[in-house]
């Protein structure tokens, strides 16, 4: 029997290097309700794009969520929905990295970014991946923004959480605890079963690895896609549009002022 729908949240961590994968996971959705099919492994664009092309063939419909850019038409400086999205996350104390054409590996012609939505040929439009029965979807997610949505105590001056363990001038034990309880929380509003065991065995990991916050990444990416989905359109939202650039993110206790300001100043759609 096809399952109905599926949910691939990818990490690609950017650029193509082997030694500095990304990593994914799947969600399945069925009559029985959502479950964690594969939980986040490490992978490659060119092993992502055969997961999801592989996943895609035994599902009526496929999204996958993408922590990367995937239309940037500027060839210098940043998108105007990196600009919104900065408001809000350089007030929480984190750091949105402007993508434009002339960063070479990541967004110039021959990045494995195209290649990878080459390969997928999937459709690009996050109001009819809602909607839709069958096929296969793309959207742009970001895990940081997701994560100040989701958790109020995020939500404030220099309060985004510190776990990237790459960073150990200011990784911090107890917030790598704190994002796996948040990712958790989370999960639980759309009811996805086998989750709380991946998120336990995540917060007691105590000595986490860079691939360790990948992983994290590839799961919050799954759950933003699961929430698009799933939840009441209200409770997400999609910043920019489909020339510019855009993100979509939960926004379960409605848009941040501080998005909705720096969106009206640069004349950026929010819906």
């Amino acid at each position: 029997m096809i399952t109905k729908t599926s949910i691939v949240g990818f990490d690609s961590a950017w650029t193509d290097n082997p030694k500095a994968p990304g990593a994914l996971c799947i969600i399945r959705l069925d009559s029985q309700g959502a479950r964690l099919h594969l939980e986040p492994r490490l992978a490659s664009f060119s092993e992502a794009a055969e997961i999801v092309l592989a996943e895609r063939s035994q599902v009526s419909k496929c999204l996958v969520a993408l922590d990367q850019p995937t239309i940037v038409p500027n060839f210098s400086g940043s998108r105007p929905v990196d600009k919104v999205a900065g408001s809000l996350i350089s007030w929480v104390g984190g750091g949105v990295q402007p993508a434009n054409r002339s960063k070479l590996g990541m967004f110039d012609d021959a990045a494995p970014i195209w290649r990878f939505k080459q390969a997928l040929g999937a459709i690009e439009d996050p109001e009819v991946a809602r909607t839709a029965s069958q096929g296969l979807y793309l959207i742009e997610v970001f895990p940081a923004l997701a994560l100040v949505a989701i958790d109020d105590a995020y939500c404030r001056r220099l309060g985004a959480p510190k776990y990237n363990p790459a960073n150990r001038r200011v990784f911090k034990v107890e917030h790598w605890k704190s994002v796996a309880e948040t990712i958790r929380i989370f999960g639980s509003l759309n009811v996805l079963d086998q989750l709380e065991l991946w998120c336990s065995a995540a917060s007691a990991n105590l000595s986490p690895k860079k691939a360790d916050q990948d992983k994290i990444d590839a799961m919050i990416c799954g759950l933003i896609g699961l929430h698009w989905l799933m939840a009441p359109r209200e409770h997400s939202v999609m910043i920019g549009d489909l020339e510019n650039g855009y993100m979509i993110s939960p926004a379960i206790n409605g848009v941040h002022e501080r998005i909705v300001a720096a969106a009206r100043r640069r004349d950026v759609l929010i819906a």
